[in-house]
C-alpha cells in the first residue's frame, strides 16, 4: 500500500495522519495494514528507533521522518512541519488507538462542524488496555485540566485527535515531552475562535514494550498543567 499526497481526499478534505514511533516495530505494522485507503499522506515520525521500525513503515508505504531529540512533542512537531493535508489526524504506533476508527472520528468531526475533536478511551471497555493505576493517574488530570480551564475533558491524555492543519499557527505549543498532548488541548480550550469537543473510542491494549513512566510522567504533567495556566 502507498499513500500519495492528495490522491483521495475525504468528503473534499486532504488527510494526514502522523504517527509517532520509538521502537514499535511489531505494533506499527498493524497500525499501517488497517490504515484507510482515503489517507491522502501517512507521516511515521522515527524518534530513533533502534529496531526496525523505519524500515517497515516504509515498506507499508508511509513518509518516515526520523527525530532523533527525544521526546513525545518533539515528534510532533516534528511530522506538522511536513503535514500537507487539511486535516490532521494523530495516533499511536503501538495498535492501542484504532486506525479504523478514523472515518467515523471524521463524520464526527464535519457533522460537529468543530476545530478539534479529542478522541477520549473513555469508559475503557478492555480490562487489558489500562491498568488501575493509569484509570486513576488520567481521572485526576483530566480533572485538574477540567478545573483550570473551566471546561469539562474526559480524556485530557488522549493520543488521538482530530483537528485543522490551520489552527496551529495560532498555538503556542513549547512542551516537547509528554506533556504535549494536554498542551494542544488547553491551546484549543482556550482560544475563543476555535470549537473543541470530545467522543469515545475503543481502546486496546498496545504491542510492543510500554515507554510511559506512570508517575514521573504524571506528576510532570500535573505540575505543566499549573504552570501553563498561571504562567
Amino acid at each position: 500500500m502507498l499513500w500519495i499526497c492528495f490522491r483521495a481526499m475525504y468528503k473534499g478534505q486532504r488527510i494526514t495522519v502522523i504517527i509517532p514511533c520509538l521502537n514499535e516495530e511489531q505494533g506499527i505494522e498493524s497500525v499501517l495494514k488497517r490504515m484507510p485507503e482515503f489517507v491522502d499522506q501517512v507521516i511515521v515520525v522515527d524518534n530513533g528507533s533502534t529496531d526496525r521500525t523505519s524500515e517497515v513503515a516504509r515498506s507499508l508505504g508511509a513518509q518516515v521522518i526520523r527525530e532523533d531529540v527525544r521526546g513525545y512533542g518533539r515528534s510532533y512537531k516534528t511530522g506538522f512541519a511536513r503535514a500537507t493535508g487539511d486535516l490532521i489526524v494523530t495516533l499511536d504506533g503501538d495498535h492501542s488507538y484504532p486506525p479504523d476508527a478514523i472515518s467515523y472520528l471524521l463524520e464526527a468531526f464535519l457533522h460537529l462542524d468543530v476545530d478539534f475533536l479529542n478522541a477520549s478511551r473513555f469508559p475503557v471497555r478492555d480490562p487489558r488496555a489500562m491498568s488501575f493505576k493509569h484509570k486513576l493517574g488520567n481521572l485526576i488530570l483530566s480533572l485538574a485540566m477540567s478545573a483550570l480551564y473551566f471546561r469539562w475533558v474526559r480524556d485530557s491524555q488522549s493520543g488521538m485527535w482530530v483537528f485543522r492543519r490551520s489552527i496551529l499557527k495560532g498555538m503556542k505549543l513549547v512542551s516537547d515531552g509528554m506533556a504535549f498532548s494536554e498542551e494542544i488541548k488547553i491551546e484549543a480550550l482556550k482560544s475563543n475562535r476555535l470549537r473543541f469537543a470530545e467522543i469515545s473510542i475503543l481502546y486496546t491494549s498496545r504491542l510492543g514494550e510500554i515507554k510511559l513512566n506512570p508517575w514521573r510522567d504524571g506528576f510532570y504533567n500535573l505540575w505543566f498543567l499549573v504552570k501553563k495556566r498561571f504562567t
